[in-house]
């Protein structure tokens, strides 16, 4: 008896049984709507915790929180919010948990933090790195921020480089977001994620997008002009078994980013007083987010608002176009 397989579905067959071998003993929590997705086969959208918890106070990130997950329904995906409480970890919440969560204290988690909040029964923010990670272990391939973190200017000597990036290189999950701070050296960046072989995706831009500026001037290696075609490379890298994520450059919309020029200014100061007051590692974004809303008299946080939102419309559209994986591939055991 002779069988053939082609390449992509001799390598799908492989990535099947070593995710059998290699899958984490991890309880996850699943929500019953994230539940009913995977059931039905409704593509379903990652979202982050630690917008919720270090970027607004509360009831401000829980509404935000709200709008961003209804913004995916909408738009015929499901929302997958991921956090830690009590050691436990949810990948969608309840309307109550999510509340629960915008009023509770949390650690931010990275995944070097993970193992740490998870044992020692903590509640936890999932910061980028750490949603793609738990992202993966449940099986979704999209996720949506506002933007990812990069290499810091005078890493040479400061070492000082985001650990989404060293995600982005080992973890196959495709991040939507609005590129990167301007605040970072956007040239190592993207020279950093090329070594890490992580493809890099310009929607409708030729260039990549620096967060609140729709245009760093440096060119990404690929431009995409539908969500269809990101999702038609999407699963192109999931058929060659490719172990990278991705990440879709979403420019801010022109008529949202010629209101924010005096943010670009604001997080210029604010850069510079957290280097006077010697503010280094995990303090520098809550500081920056803090005195940047500060000298913008709150603008700050209601562009960010919108900027997600954005990025979320975006996301769904992309999640609708992915092949949905086959039901022996889905945490079943899990649900």
């Amino acid at each position: 008896l002779s069988i053939q397989l082609t390449v992509p579905a001799f390598v799908h067959h492989l990535s099947l049984a070593l995710s059998a071998m290699s899958s984490p003993a991890v309880n996850l929590k699943f929500s019953e709507e994230v539940r009913n997705a995977f059931k039905s086969g409704r593509p379903v959208v990652a979202l982050e915790s630690t917008i919720i918890s270090h970027g607004m106070p509360y009831p401000q990130n829980f509404e935000c929180a709200r709008e961003v997950e209804a913004i995916i329904r909408e738009n015929g995906a499901t929302p997958a919010t991921i956090g830690i409480l009590n050691g436990e970890i949810y990948v969608g919440m309840s309307e109550g948990q999510l509340q629960t969560f915008a009023q509770t204290p949390c650690v931010k988690v990275s995944r070097r933090d993970l193992a740490s909040v998870v044992g020692m029964k903590q509640n936890g923010a999932t910061t980028v790195s750490a949603t793609m990670l738990i992202a993966h272990m449940a099986q979704i391939r999209i996720f949506v921020t506002g933007g990812i973190g990069g290499v810091h200017r005078g890493a040479g000597e400061t070492w000082d480089v985001s650990a989404d990036l060293t995600e982005l290189g080992r973890t196959p999950v495709a991040v939507v977001c609005a590129g990167a701070k301007s605040i970072l050296d956007l040239p190592k960046t993207l020279e950093y994620l090329e070594t890490q072989g992580v493809a890099v995706i310009g929607l409708r831009t030729k260039t990549f997008p620096a967060f609140f500026t729709p245009s760093s001037g440096l060119p990404v290696p690929t431009v995409c002009e539908s969500e269809s075609d990101v999702a038609a490379i999407i699963n192109a890298q999931n058929d060659l078994g490719l172990s990278t994520g991705m990440v879709i450059g979403n420019p801010i919309p022109a008529e949202l980013a010629a209101a924010v020029a005096p943010i670009e200014e604001a997080t210029n100061r604010a850069v510079q007083e957290a280097f006077d007051k010697g503010i280094v590692g995990g303090e520098v974004t809550p500081f920056l987010l803090k005195r940047i809303n500060e000298l913008t008299n709150g603008d700050s946080l209601r562009s960010n608002v919108d900027l997600v939102k954005h990025n979320a419309l975006v996301g769904a559209r992309i999640a609708v176009g992915l092949r949905t994986a086959p039901e022996s591939h889905r945490l079943s055991s899990r649900l």
